[in-house]
């Protein structure tokens, strides 16, 4: 079934209030049915859209049987992307996300799915504990969500769980700034903060990662993607949370170096004016950079 017939399924139905749950799969033939019956356990009344990332075993086949409709990728493209194909192939209501590994207990999907009677996104927040990453992951993960905590002047408790919950009509608004690969749930978070609407993170238990699968993530190299995807979603949101504080800096730094050379050299050399400079300057594109933001977030609206 391709998107073009989901959709036209889609239309032909009147549905109060839809739910969908979508499950990202990749080459997850030995546990794609347990998580598809699990779901049909506790949320019965969920369409289930698995999207079949590019899989080369049985994935698709394995996730039919089951009773879930299935959209196929002919190549793997990145779990954003096939995220995005769902958003792509859904008239609205409520979705929730959850992946097709079996680390997410189905079960807690109908708290989140209640959740959205008050809240925008519901995240499923992971309890971190050293043995699920090692201490460089472990850290990593910290570094990143005290960032983004931060940067969102919200506590982000988990940034990047693949379990959560959500607005159809709300998610839509950011399908261009999702990104193809794994980062669809930091961007999703930061997005729905960073434009001012309301997210929640509720605890769960995830499951150990089956045997036969094994993270993909590369801790240097991802972790610097995440960093980047992180000051990119807020640039477009909140720009003055990184620019004035860096501009207001350099300024304060030009400052103090202009006052010690006065007192040892009586002299104003040419390196404070330059901090100056740089940090007036980079304030004042802030300020326009956060004119933008705000003029595109209202065209949105």
């Amino acid at each position: 079934m391709n998107v073009e017939q989901i959709r036209a399924a889609n239309k032909s139905q009147t549905v109060r209030d839809d739910i969908t749950v979508v499950i990202p799969a990749h080459n997850e033939e030995r546990t794609i049915r347990d998580v598809v019956r699990g779901v049909k356990l506790h949320v019965p009344q969920a369409r289930i859209l698995v999207v079949n990332d590019g899989s080369v075993d049985d994935t698709g086949r394995a996730a039919t049987e089951a009773g879930a409709e299935v959209i196929s990728h002919p190549l793997q493209k990145g779990n954003g992307t096939a995220v995005k194909t769902a958003l792509r192939a859904i008239s609205g209501g409520r979705v929730a996300i959850i992946d097709g590994d079996g680390q997410h207990d189905p079960a807690d999907l109908p708290r989140l799915l209640d959740r959205l009677d008050h809240y925008d996104l519901v995240v499923g927040a992971r309890a971190f504990t050293r043995e699920e990453g090692g201490r460089l992951r472990t850290a990593g993960n910290l570094f990143l969500r005290r960032l983004a905590s931060f940067l969102c002047e919200q506590n982000v408790r988990d940034l990047t769980s693949g379990l959560r919950a959500f607005h159809h009509h709300i998610a839509c608004r950011f399908l261009h700034i999702y990104p193809n690969g794994f980062s669809f749930p930091s961007t999703s978070t930061m997005s729905f903060i960073g434009a001012g609407y309301s997210v929640d993170f509720v605890p769960i238990t995830g499951n150990p990662r089956p045997a036969h699968t094994q993270s993909k993530l590369r801790p240097f190299h991802d972790g610097f993607r995440f960093l980047q995807l992180i000051l990119r979603v807020i640039t477009m949101a909140n720009p003055n949370k990184i620019f004035f504080p860096t501009g207001l800096t350099l300024v304060l730094i030009g400052i103090a170096l202009s006052i010690r050379n006065l007192i040892l050299f009586q002299q104003f050399s040419g390196g404070v004016v330059l901090f100056l400079a740089g940090g007036i300057n980079i304030m004042f594109f802030g300020l326009v950079l956060d004119q933008f933001a705000s003029i595109r977030l209202q065209e949105r609206d």
